[in-house]
């Protein structure tokens, strides 16, 4: 399943210095960030976007994820995925599989939803960067870019809608020249929802949709 990101900010400065603009823009992150964290919870629709132009590759898929806490069910490129807070499930329609890892499995993974708002806290340095208009909306940039000068990442640009302060699009960069976007549609918190969205029922996929499903050790 292909990495997601997701973050957060507010508005815009003029920047004399670079480390007056890393402490603005790192300010800003963390602003963003304990607001969203103070939501029971949150419903997500995004566009995915890949593309390399030297390779010809161009590549659009939509997703949604509903995050309350550590836990999360997304669903994206025809697959689910449910972390309880202990396993992930990830479960494949098209092959009618369920594979389950434990939660300690998953720890070097780059991204997951459950991170969305807070990878940026470590391992990356800071700038602002452009305030755009953007269909009408003022959309301020915040880039961040790997402190391991082995990473694959170039840069990650986190663009925020000045008025509401969500996450309008994340912009990823890598060494290859592939630009991977990705794009809210749809933001809204504090929705009913059922705390079964978060439980996977071995029952129904193994005995009543007969899914192989394969477990940790």
């Amino acid at each position: 399943m292909k990495k997601i990101i997701i973050v957060l900010s507010i508005f815009f400065f003029n920047i004399t210095a670079f480390g007056q603009g890393s402490n603005e823009a790192k300010s800003l992150l963390d602003e963003v960030a304990k607001k969203v964290e103070e939501y029971n919870n949150i419903y997500l629709e995004f566009d995915h976007k890949l593309d390399n132009n030297d390779a010809d590759v161009h590549q659009e898929t939509m997703g949604k994820v509903t995050l309350k806490g550590d836990l999360y069910h997304l669903n994206y490129m025809g697959t689910e995925q449910i972390f309880d807070g202990k396993k992930t499930y990830l479960i494949i329609h098209e092959d009618e599989e369920v594979i389950i890892q434990n939660s300690v499995d998953n720890e070097a993974e780059t991204l997951t939803p459950s991170k969305m708002f807070s990878f940026y806290k470590t391992g990356f340095t800071y700038e602002m960067d452009a305030l755009k208009s953007i269909k009408g909306i003022k959309i301020q940039y915040v880039k961040l870019i790997p402190i391991d000068s082995n990473s694959e990442i170039t840069n990650i640009l986190i663009g925020i809608d000045i008025k509401t302060k969500h996450i309008y699009n994340i912009i990823e960069t890598g060494e290859n020249n592939t630009i991977t976007t990705l794009e809210i549609r749809t933001f809204k918190t504090n929705q009913p929802i059922s705390e079964k969205l978060f439980i996977f029922d071995k029952a129904k996929f193994r005995d009543q949709m007969n899914y192989t499903i394969s477990e940790p050790n």
